[in-house]
């Protein structure tokens, strides 16, 4: 059952995606380019992916638990520190430079072509290589 969920709620996430042209690079680089050939459009998928999520915080928030069984992650804190601060610039540069984000890149994989491979191949790695770095740099800084 939590398979099924899994596969129909990327197959709705992936289609959205597609439909609201978030897997077009230039569409995302022209959102992204503010003082030159600004595209506004995206500013309406973005703000329209709020609404769903306050929703689902609302509708989680009754609930004991997902329908597969499983509890639901716990609502994140606020606060803004420096990993989150140095994470969400890394994250916009990439953003930016490749027009491109994790899940767009993975709707977009059906297009083919090898610079999204190899964007998709780099993005992988990153993410494999990305706890081992954060443990170092936790002991580097707790060894301070």
């Amino acid at each position: 059952m939590r398979y099924l969920v899994a596969l129909i709620s990327g197959a709705f996430f992936g289609a959205g995606l597609h439909l609201s042209g978030m897997t077009n690079t230039a569409k995302v680089q022209g959102w992204l380019d503010v003082f030159g050939d600004w595209d506004p459009t995206l500013a309406f998928v973005l703000g329209g992916a709020m609404v769903p999520m306050a929703i689902a915080w609302a509708v989680t928030s009754r609930l004991k638990a997902s329908a597969t069984g499983r509890p639901f992650p716990p609502r994140p804190q606020g606060g803004i520190d420096a990993p989150l601060a140095i994470g969400s610039v890394l994250f916009g540069i990439g953003w930016g430079l490749a027009g491109l984000c994790p899940g767009p890149v993975v709707a977009a994989l059906s297009y083919g072509g090898g610079p999204l491979l190899l964007f998709a191949a780099a993005m992988v790695v990153g993410m494999l290589a990305a706890p081992a770095l954060r443990g170092r740099l936790d002991k580097a800084r707790a060894a301070q």
